[in-house]
């Protein structure tokens, strides 16, 4: 099991972050446009937690699956893992994101993950997982304060 820990700071408040990451079948209201990662589509089975996000990304075959797993209300944590087909050789990827009030009153969100990859492809993973964090991170910053 291989372990990732981010963390970006946001300019627009805790709350405004929040709303977007609980209304999960909404990914396009805050990714970025025109990146390696071009949303076409999102389809979604269910609703809340458990519900599961398809991202059909531009160029890709198969979408990416996404599963709300948790939402913890009080403390502002989102859990979510990739299931079905996954792509870069993911067999197991399951993440946690938190979000903390700075005193500049924007906001953090700290992402900590981890995943098994197929072996001799760790490295392709943790470089397909790194570059979607910083596409995240991307969509926040473009996020109104």
């Amino acid at each position: 099991m291989i372990r990732l820990h981010s963390h970006h700071d946001i300019g627009a408040p805790r709350e405004t972050i929040w709303q977007l990451l609980m209304d999960f079948g909404n990914i396009e209201a805050w990714w970025p446009a025109n990146t390696p990662i071009d949303i076409d589509r999102v389809e979604l089975d269910g609703s809340g937690v458990g519900m599961t996000r398809h991202i059909y990304n531009v160029g890709f075959d198969a979408p990416v699956s996404e599963r709300l797993d948790a939402l913890d209300l009080e403390n502002y944590i989102v859990q979510l893992s990739i299931v079905g087909e996954r792509p870069a050789g993911l067999l197991h990827y399951q993440a946690k994101g938190q979000l903390t009030v700075l005193d500049n009153g924007g906001c953090r969100l700290t992402y900590d993950s981890e995943f098994i990859a197929e072996e001799g492809r760790e490295e392709e993973a943790k470089a397909f997982l790194l570059g979607a964090y910083e596409l995240m991170y991307l969509g926040f910053d473009g996020v109104d304060a």
